[in-house]
């Protein structure tokens, strides 16, 4: 009788502990999804693991960064136990989806903890200078950042700055020593990017740099 008590007893805290869990787990989720700093900091603080994957094996930052959930972001990267070194389907970083939306305090934090500025392939300088996050990209050069990483294709992120973000940033990367003659893989250098985009500042920005790197003389 005794021996089915404690069975007894025993599922039943099983089974309590495992709702529990699971509940917490469903929380977790719904707290990224609002940006709600209070549930995340409650769930860690009870030992909620800030590495976990939803079902489709998504961690909770990389979650917190696409949804977009900075202030849950910001937390989680409080958490000395965070991993944040994890990717996307489309291996993408954290560093790179900060720098993509702008989030300078974020990228300054990833970075402390140890980020890997110059990812290979993408790279965060890419995802910055594709929307002209001038701040960021400077970020990333001081902290030791390729300035003409080349991705999968070929291309740089001066190309990125030169088809998607703005004359300032072109200005930005040529300053501190982009090279605007290198071509991608079919080819293509930044003024080309230009060109197609018909971004004409950042044509007559690319083709002042390009004329002053000539010798003297020569044409």
């Amino acid at each position: 009788m005794k021996y089915w008590f404690k069975l007894a007893l025993y599922l039943f805290v099983f089974i309590g502990f495992s709702a529990s869990k699971a509940g917490s787990y469903e929380d977790f989720f719904k707290a990224i999804a609002r940006d709600d700093v209070d549930g995340i900091t409650q769930l860690l603080a009870r030992g909620f693991d800030p590495n976990t994957v939803n079902p489709k094996g998504v961690p909770g930052l990389l979650i917190a960064l696409q949804e977009p959930s900075p202030k849950v972001a910001a937390v989680l990267l409080e958490h000395p136990d965070l991993e944040v070194e994890v990717r996307t389907a489309q291996d993408e970083s954290p560093l790179m989806l900060a720098a993509l939306r702008g989030y300078t305090e974020l990228c300054a934090k990833l970075i402390e903890r140890d980020a890997d500025v110059n990812k290979p392939g993408w790279a965060p300088l890419h995802y910055a200078a594709t929307n002209s996050h001038i701040a960021i990209m400077q970020l990333l050069l001081d902290n030791h950042a390729y300035i003409d990483a080349a991705s999968p294709n070929g291309s740089t992120p001066l190309m990125m700055a030169a088809m998607y973000g703005n004359a300032s940033a072109v200005k930005m990367l040529l300053e501190a020593g982009a090279d605007p003659t290198l071509k991608n893989g079919i080819g293509l250098t930044a003024i080309d990017f230009a060109n197609r985009v018909k971004k004409a500042e950042s044509v007559e920005i690319l083709a002042a740099f390009i004329r002053a790197r000539r010798a003297k003389g020569s044409w």
